[in-house]
């Protein structure tokens, strides 16, 4: 391995690593603005040079390897210094250079306080200018209601250019222009399409894009700051929530390499105006056909009278989409002391969960496994919709090794070329007996990786869909101890942990399916629905509805006693996201008028209805959890399934009917209540429908 002196200090470092990562791993600070870990290499902005000894004139460390360098005379490692004159001057050389231009307007910027720029020319620059010509000025660009662009800051750094091109896997951003003409745009100034588009906010080192929705509202020095979890899909981002009193005034990710590395996609951080929205905050009763503001008592007394007034066969519950991991199994407890065995977490037609252990539904490959298999397989799922952020892994593996990838299922646009097999079960079954266009790939395959959507699960067939999919992966040697490839792609952020939980029908109980149509048929009751709006409500009509949630959705016009719950920045609570791995959403702010948090609300609902159950505080609650599900205590921490377990599935055989995969997400910016309460996920929805109507014509 390479050798080399940097200000003194001798290090050995691994073939290839470029000048600038060998004088980081020395201790040495290096400026930079083009320069990005996870982006190619671009060497425009020149900031980052340092001297290497013997060289004519210093050198630009992110475009150099260390292989590069030459030893000295009689041997010795090359040497290099950071913080010799020679480098002070020519970083304050190209920091004049970067100021000639760039407009002096830091109070209005919203970048201010978090600038690249600012920070840089604070501890590199000068405090003087000898240019005193007149700044250009760059005419602002239309890229979309996400992205506001000021395009007179901008130093052509093309961070967004190689983003969009690299990671979001849309070519929406280019540079036109030459010298002093220079200029970063769009294709005809179109909207950007990329799912992902906001992370270019975070890359810009200077505030030429920023986000529009945020445009003006606060100072970062002004904010709340609290670490949480995204539910805005089951990947689990990690983000950061930052607070101005007690609203949310933005979204950031953070770093987490195994989960979302530093990308989140443009619906968990733009969905932050629908947390106040169609908000829920107070109880509400419906009485002559008209919902009437209501107190918990009154809300709770009038949920005893349809409880004792039914049987525990005729109560039912639902958990959805956004639920943690506390008030589920809270629910479950409820429902147990009841006596109901109604319950069930899964869409309709869906039996996750009924056979397979925990590897019948969850990633089993990981997500960050993503980066070590070698074929792909895609079955009924639009990952680029469903999980935005693990389709640009996909990606990401994709353009590192070329790694073939097929589909079954809708053909789309998925940012990465990929083999379509076919639209449904038929390609799956020839596929399962070892035969198709795909199936050699497989075979040679050491690592492959098989995806299976709800879109292939969440029908009357999906048990069979499985067993085929399950065939296939004992076939080619998916399914293994050292690699366990068969993985289930989850779309909402609860669901794994309710399965986990389970939240399943008891012995005799109703599944989603049966439960609608049973409460159709007059054969229920009560139904709660814990925050489920994704439901067909007109198989509501009879039973007493009880919906608790966060906003005033679906599930709210249906129901007959509405108990205000908390939104997912507004509570602490455990989510498991699509490969197993617990993690705890912290709350951020505090929930409006009488809205409490889930799990106290249902405790306080078994007190009226003489079942109290066996926790006071949320400490206990997760002390019962714990004990009854010791791998949700490992917070972070994916537990492997069961392989033997979960191979077994291909040996009940597989009915399935021959009707085609239909992906579950149609329209990406409007999946869940938060979402449809937002004006900027309305915007950027009505946007894509319009392109997709023009390119239609």
């Amino acid at each position: 391995m390479p050798k080399l002196v940097v200000d003194g200090a001798e290090i050995e470092v691994e073939n290839g690593t470029t000048l600038l990562q060998a004088c980081e791993s020395a201790g040495a600070e290096i400026p930079r603005f083009c320069y990005h870990e996870r982006l190619s290499i671009a060497g425009n902005c020149r900031m980052c040079l340092v001297e290497v000894k013997g060289a004519p004139k210093p050198q630009a460390s992110c475009a150099l390897s260390v292989n590069d360098l030459r030893p000295g005379p009689n041997g010795e490692p090359p040497e290099v210094f950071t913080k010799s004159a020679a480098v002070k001057k020519a970083r304050e050389g190209v920091m004049e250079f970067l100021l000639i231009n760039h407009p002096l307007d830091c109070p209005i910027c919203d970048q201010g306080g978090e600038c690249d720029l600012q920070d840089q020319a604070m501890a590199y620059g000068i405090d003087k200018n000898r240019f005193s010509e007149a700044k250009r000025a760059v005419e602002d660009k239309y890229i979309g209601p996400l992205v506001k662009t000021v395009m007179t800051r901008c130093i052509q750094c093309t961070r967004c250019v190689r983003f969009s091109t690299e990671v979001g896997g849309v070519e929406e951003l280019g540079l036109i222009g030459r010298g002093e003409d220079v200029e970063i745009t769009t294709y005809l100034e179109a909207a950007m399409k990329s799912e992902m588009q906001g992370n270019v906010i975070d890359l810009c080192p200077v505030g030429a894009l920023t986000s529009a929705p945020y445009e003006f509202k606060a100072r970062p020095w002004e904010l709340r700051k609290t670490e949480t979890i995204d539910v805005m899909d089951a990947v689990g981002s990690n983000i950061r929530v930052d607070v101005r009193g007690r609203e949310v005034m933005r979204i950031l990710p953070r770093m987490h390499e195994d989960v979302n590395e530093e990308w989140i996609s443009d619906k968990t951080r733009f969905i932050w105006d629908g947390l106040r929205a169609q908000r829920l905050d107070r109880p509400y009763i419906r009485e002559n056909g008209k919902l009437r503001a209501a107190t918990w008592h009154e809300a709770f007394e009038a949920i005893a009278g349809a409880v004792r007034a039914s049987s525990p066969e005729r109560i039912a519950a639902l958990a959805g989409a956004l639920c943690g991991v506390e008030e589920v199994y809270a629910l479950k407890e409820l429902m147990r002391a009841i006596g109901s065995p109604n319950t069930d977490c899964r869409p309709a037609g869906s039996t996750a969960g009924s056979k397979g252990g925990r590897g019948s539904y969850l990633f089993n490959a990981t997500i960050a496994g993503i980066e070590d298999a070698d074929a792909v397989l895609l079955i009924g799922t639009n990952p680029r919709h469903e999980a935005a952020v693990l389709n640009s892994r996909i990606r990401k593996q994709w353009l590192a090794t070329s790694m073939p990838i097929a589909v079954i299922g809708e053909a789309a646009d998925l940012s990465y070329d990929y083999m379509h097999l076919g639209v449904g079960p038929d390609s799956l079954s020839e596929l399962a007996g070892g035969k198709g266009k795909f199936a050699s790939t497989l075979k040679k395959a050491e690592r492959p990786l098989i995806i299976v959507g709800q879109g292939a699960l969440a029908r009357p067939d999906g048990a069979g869909i499985l067993a085929l999919a399950t065939e296939a992966a004992r076939r080619y040697g998916v399914l293994g101890q050292d690699w366990n490839g068969l993985s289930v792609l989850q779309t909402d952020a609860g669901q794994a942990g309710a399965l986990d939980v389970g939240f399943l029908p008891g012995e005799g109980g109703l599944d989603t399916a049966g439960l609608l149509k049973a409460a159709g048929g007059g054969g229920l009751d009560v139904v709660y629905l814990l925050g489920v709006d994704e439901v067909d409500m007109k198989d509501l009509d009879k039973p007493f509805v009880i919906y608790q949630g966060s906003h005033g959705d679906a599930g709210a016009h249906a129901a007959d006693v509405i108990l205000p719950g908390a939104a997912y920045t507004e509570k602490s609570a455990t989510y498991v996201n699509t490969e197993g791995r617990p993690q705890l959403a912290r709350r951020a702010a505090f929930p409006p008028g009488e809205a409490r948090e889930d799990w106290a609300i249902i405790r306080a609902l078994s007190e009226v209805l003489t079942v109290t159950l066996p926790f006071d505080s949320l400490n206990d609650l997760r002390a019962g959890i714990y004990e009854a599900l010791p791998h949700l205590a490992q917070i972070d921490t994916v537990t492997p399934a069961d392989v033997e377990e979960l191979a077994k599935l291909a040996d009940g055989g597989a009915k399935v009917s021959k009707t085609a995969f239909s992906n579950v997400v149609r329209d990406f910016y409007l999946t869940n209540p938060i979402a449809r309460a937002s004006a900027v996920m309305a915007e950027c929805s009505a946007l894509r429908r319009g392109a997709h109507k023009e390119a239609a014509e």
